[in-house]
């Protein structure tokens, strides 16, 4: 691929930043993709290393990773490759800090066991890493675009977030939400560990709480290596649903219709 180029930040699209980690489930980021083709909005994919290697071009359902920019609205893709693939100078940009501006939300469909271990220890290891560990948990620096507000709401929002990075974060603060679907073995879910992340994502980080994740909990089935329980990412035409809903995509079918 060829090096990404950095987001647009200014039009007024809605900014989805679609990421995949390294699960078997990887394989329904084209059917994402795909149902959310009608829609006007602008999508940028970040997939880990593990997760490139489930777009072999072997199947249908494995198609080539290059054939993932093509599909509509997608305007990158990216990999861990990418993030330092020239050497840096002062003043240039950092593409996890800019990705993190870009986005309006961020969904990380699926997420290991493992990414989901990094992410609850704070690492920044990787792209998808980097971006989840620089996002903006405060509502401080980052202004919520979504749903689009009018040119006088958008002056409004500015002045608010000036005025929050000037006295400190404040309760009731809107922030950018990361929405996260776990998908693993299921031995991986019963884990006693991955409960206490759930925790930390759904509690003490979570929406409900003011927090900045919202989790969407796996579904029992046969998974792909052949155990049954819980553990497989929830339903893709699911995940597509919360993400219509979060950027407001239906309202907005509604009215062209």
């Amino acid at each position: 691929m060829n090096p990404p180029i950095l987001p647009n930040h200014s039009d007024r699209k809605p900014h989805l930043l679609l990421c995949a980690t390294g699960s078997v489930a990887t394989i329904k980021i084209p059917l994402i993709l795909s149902s959310l083709s009608h829609h006007t909005l602008s999508i940028r994919l970040i997939l880990s290393p593990s997760a490139t290697s489930f777009f072999t071009g072997k199947t249908s359902e494995q198609p080539p990773l290059s054939s993932l920019s093509t599909l509509p609205n997608v305007e990158a893709v990216y990999t861990d490759e990418d993030e330092w693939a020239v050497p840096w100078s002062r003043g240039e940009k950092i593409l996890h800090i800019e990705l993190r501006r870009w986005a309006d939300i961020m969904v990380i469909a699926p997420l290991s066991a493992n990414s989901l271990a990094k992410i609850c220890g704070g690492w920044a290891e990787g792209l998808v890493g980097s971006v989840v560990r620089a996002w903006d948990t405060t509502g401080e620096l980052d202004i919520v675009r979504y749903p689009l507000p009018s040119p006088d709401e958008e002056k409004e929002r500015e002045e608010e977030a000036a005025e929050c990075m000037a006295e400190g974060a404040r309760t009731g603060v809107r922030k950018k939400h990361i929405i996260v679907a776990p998908s693993m073995n299921t031995a991986m879910w019963k884990q006693p560990i991955t409960r206490k992340h759930i925790e930390v994502l759904e509690g003490e980080w979570g929406v409900k709480n003011g927090g900045w994740f919202e989790v969407l909990q796996p579904m029992e089935k046969e998974l792909a290596c052949g155990d049954v329980g819980g553990g497989a990412m929830k339903d893709w035409r699911e995940i597509v649903g919360v993400i219509e809903d979060r950027l407001n995509l239906r309202n907005e079918a509604q009215a062209e219709t």
